[in-house]
């Protein structure tokens, strides 16, 4: 695919919509709008006997308090996706993690948005404490694993239900 055109139409906070004209490998061509988005990362922060999660207001779809795993979006210049996730498990559940594997990397809504989230998982957790976003409402979650199958059907955030799923099925030896 050959991207042969693109004008922005909107510039906003950290997202910008663009219309792109792209030609396929068939030789036609589409119009899209596309929402440009920096990238983020979600992380999968877990020991023994929990994974910790936040609840927080997402007024984008209404709701008072979703629950997710802890999230952010690449808006540092130069910043890579394992130091936004390094940065943001200490902003949001006050924690730092020994170590770090890449999960997996998503497209969560490819139709009309840029946006790649990373899933990492920090383990080899301690306590460290990162600069809070004030504008943020954040309560932290301590879920026990042994209540990760029933709380599954209670997720609507899809990087936390994929997250939570990759770690249901490690815990079960079903991935490294």
């Amino acid at each position: 695919m050959e991207q042969i055109q693109s004008r922005t139409i909107l510039r906003g906070f950290f997202v910008d919509v663009a219309e792109k004209r792209f030609r396929r490998a068939d030789g036609s061509e589409v119009e899209r709008q596309v929402v440009e988005h920096p990238g983020s990362v979600g992380i999968l922060a877990h020991d023994e006997e929990c994974a910790y999660l936040v609840r927080q207001p997402r007024e984008a779809v209404g709701e008072d308090g979703l629950l997710e795993i802890p999230a952010g979006t690449l808006d540092i210049p130069g910043e890579s996706e394992l130091e936004c996730a390094e940065r943001e498990l200490g902003e949001e559940v006050g924690l730092r993690a020994e170590q770090w594997a890449e999960l997996h990397a998503i497209y969560p809504s490819p139709g009309f948005l840029s946006e790649k989230l990373t899933i990492f998982e920090a383990t080899g957790l301690s306590a460290g404490r990162g600069e809070v976003d004030e504008t943020e409402q954040i309560e932290i979650v301590r879920l026990p694993l042994g209540d990760l199958d029933a709380t599954l059907g209670e997720i609507e955030d899809a990087k936390t239900l994929i997250a939570l799923l990759l770690l249901r099925d490690k815990l079960r030896g079903r991935a490294g």
